[in-house]
Parts: structure tokens; sequence; C-alpha cells
């Protein structure tokens, strides 16, 4: 940095001094020699003393240096970040569902895939609404790319939840259309600056759960055989979502749609001639990816008006993989079998 952007508070006289003979910015004046050297160098008539110019020197380093941060006061702050963690308010509410992955505590990001009808959204979509109903303080952003969210169906599900809710959970579930990746990017930066700047006694909710909804026509246009920079952008995204879940704390939830596969899929544990869609490469880009099913009707096991549903965890890094279990979707909501 230029020295005359030190002034004030060192004195002009001095910066025009020491422009004269070469020092010009504060890396000139701090490393290039010693001080004292400098001071030599300066004309008899400045009428300034070498005590006087070591507090000018020192004043430079103070003002063109970082901010410094302690080390307690960093471990401070860790801590606080690990308390944050509701690992006990990141669930489902379906006990054979939550242990699949030992529940949705961040930091992690979370592949929800299937084909349609097998309530990938109602998932997502009742596992923030019940971290919002028991955490007061926090709110979800849900990133929507078909224009399909349906606040009549928030209602619905509210409606069907046990217990006492909080009246501001529809507040704090805050919605965002993005109908393209860098849409997506502008909504992520919005939020990372918020995160940034929040002040620990700040009393807006904090946001814990990201929600993409879905991803595959963010990213599916852009996959060619042909091309390598389609993937390229999907691999550089998903590293980004990997970081801020990381850096903030949050669970980030990816829904994609499914492809066809034949004869059939290999990675499941109970047959289909469906696979999830963006590629083979994207299912490793997650921390895990859950495939939910719908089981037909002549073999599913309900004597009411619930459909039985499938959920299984085709890879992941933090629980174990190939392991499954059913759960029902009653009057909306996902419930035990």
């Amino acid at each position: 940095m230029r020295l005359q952007h030190f002034s004030p508070p060192i004195q002009n006289e001095l910066v025009q001094a020491l422009q004269e003979i070469g020092i010009r910015t504060d890396t000139d004046l701090l490393l290039s020699e010693d001080p004292t050297k400098i001071f030599m160098r300066l004309p008899q008539d400045l009428g300034i003393s070498l005590l006087d110019f070591r507090r000018a020197v020192a004043k430079v380093a103070e003002m063109a240096s970082a901010t410094p941060t302690y080390g307690d006061k960093l471990l401070q702050q860790e801590l606080k970040r690990q308390e944050d963690i509701f690992a006990d308010d990141m669930r489902i509410g379906v006990p054979a569902l939550d242990a699949l992955l030992g529940g949705f505590s961040p930091p992690r990001v979370i592949e929800v895939s299937g084909d349609k009808g097998s309530r990938k959204t109602a998932l997502a979509l009742q596992l923030s609404l019940r971290h919002l109903a028991q955490v007061r303080d926090s709110s979800v952003l849900w990133i929507d790319s078909n224009g399909e969210f349906s606040p009549e169906r928030v209602s619905m599900m509210l409606g069907q939840m046990e217990g006492e809710l909080s009246p501001t959970i529809l507040e704090r579930l805050q919605v965002s259309l993005a109908f393209d990746v860098e849409a997506v990017h502008e909504v992520l930066e919005s939020l990372r600056q918020t995160l940034s700047s929040r002040s620990s006694f700040s009393e807006l909710p904090t946001t814990r759960c990201i929600v993409i909804d879905s991803i595959t026509p963010l990213l599916g246009p852009m996959l060619s055989a042909t091309s390598s920079q389609g993937h390229a952008i999907m691999t550089t995204f998903m590293r980004q979502l990997r970081a801020f879940a990381d850096s903030f704390l949050l669970t980030i939830l990816v829904i994609n749609s499914s492809t066809k596969i034949l004869p059939s899929n290999p990675e499941t544990v109970f047959e289909t001639a469906r696979k999830p869609a963006l590629g083979p490469s994207f299912t490793f880009m997650a921390d895990a990816t859950l495939w939910l099913s719908q089981r037909p009707p002549e073999e599913a096991e309900s004597d009411d008006d619930s459909t039985v549903h499938i959920a299984e965890v085709l890879r992941s890094r933090i629980s174990r993989s190939k392991t499954w279990a059913q759960f029902k979707i009653k009057n909306g909501l996902l419930v035990s079998v």
C-alpha cells in the first residue's frame, strides 16, 4: 500500500520526503532495509527526530498488518460452533430411517434420489419442519429449481404434526427460486455474507439447513458425452457445497431425480431399473446417497390408506452402505411401519 494512504496519522511532509528517496510503499518502509538507515537518508531540515520516525514506522506496521486473532478466542469460537450442532434436532422422526445415517446433523451433504412418487421432497420437507419446530432460533433455506414449492403442502404437513409448534415456523422457512447454477451461486453468496457477518448477540435465526429441490435441472443440461466442461462445473459446484457445509455447520440436502438402467441397478438391495441421475460420479460427491422407492401395493403390508416406501443407503462415508429401512406415508407425513 502506498504511504500516502497512511497520511494522516503519518505527517504528509514525512511521506513526501520518503518518496523522494525511493520509499513509496509500506513494504519499502518496513522490509527494504533497517529503519535507522532510512532515517539517515532523510533531509536534515525535515525536523523529525529518530524517536518520532520510529513511532511513525511502528504506526505504519500496525495499520498495514492484519487484525490479530488470539488462539484462546479461536478455541472459544470453535467450541461455540460445536455446541451449535443440533444433533438431536436434525431428524425426520422415523427411528429406523434416522438410524440409517445416524441422523442428519451437520456438517454434511446428503443426496436424496429416487423415482417419481418416492417422496423425496416429503422427506426433505419433514426434516426441515421438524427442525424448525424444535429449534426456534434456526432457519432453513429451500432453493426451488422447479417452481413447484407448495405452501399448501407445508401447511398440511404442519397440521398433521404432533406436539406444540412454534408460530414462527413458516417465517423461518425461506424459499428462493433459482433456475440455473448462477442463480444458486447468488443465493448462496448472499447467505454466506449474512452468516459471516452474523454477531453472536444477534437475535435473528441462524440458517442450519439448505435444501436444493432439485439439483437435476441445474446440472443435467450441462452434462455431455462429448465435453468435460459440464462435469467440471458439477464437480466445482459440489465441492463448494461441501466447503459451505463445513464452514457454517450446515446440513445440505440435494434432491436428485432418477434415470433408466437396464436390466437392473446392481447397487440397490431391491431390484429396480432406475438409478440416480447425473452420472455415476455424482454419487461420490456427497457424503451419502439415500435412494427412495415405493413398494408395489401387492407387496406392501398396509391395512390403511398409507403407502409403504423403502430408503436405501447406496453409498456413504458417514455410515454403513447397503442398509435399508421401511417407512409409510400417511396423511402426507413419514411415519414408522
